[in-house]
């Protein structure tokens, strides 16, 4: 199996940081894709930012400019650093990875952590 532990989350007024970790682990050949969803109370989940392991990313607009991802594959770890953060950022945060768990087996499995809460607010 493949455990993802994320870190990070807390409370922030708007126009501050925060900088979101996301840890992979167990069974695990290689990751493509990482990235980082939300989803705000009675919302559905949505993107915020993915990268593939050659380090393409993709943002959803609602955060370009002002947050970035990035990754270290030696440490099967994303990371989510997020600037200017505005109350419409509120939600809980989550980290997926696209997995190939065995190196003669090309299925690639999809994982999710459990969650972090990021909350904007004076």
């Amino acid at each position: 199996q493949v455990q993802l532990v994320e870190s990070g989350g807390g409370l922030v007024q708007p126009g501050g940081s925060l900088r979101l970790s996301c840890a992979a682990s167990g069974s695990i050949f290689s990751i493509n894709a990482m990235g980082w969803y939300r989803q705000a109370p009675g919302k559905q989940r949505e993107l915020v930012a993915t990268i593939t392991s050659g380090g393409s990313t993709n943002y959803a607009d609602s955060v370009k400019g002002r947050f970035t991802i990035s990754r270290d594959n030696a440490k099967n770890t994303v990371y989510l650093q997020m600037n200017s953060l505005k109350p419409e950022d509120t939600a809980v945060y989550y980290c997926n990875a696209v997995v190939r768990r065995i190196r003669y087996d090309y299925r690639e499995y999809n994982y999710w952590g459990q969650g972090t809460q990021v909350t904007v607010s004076s």
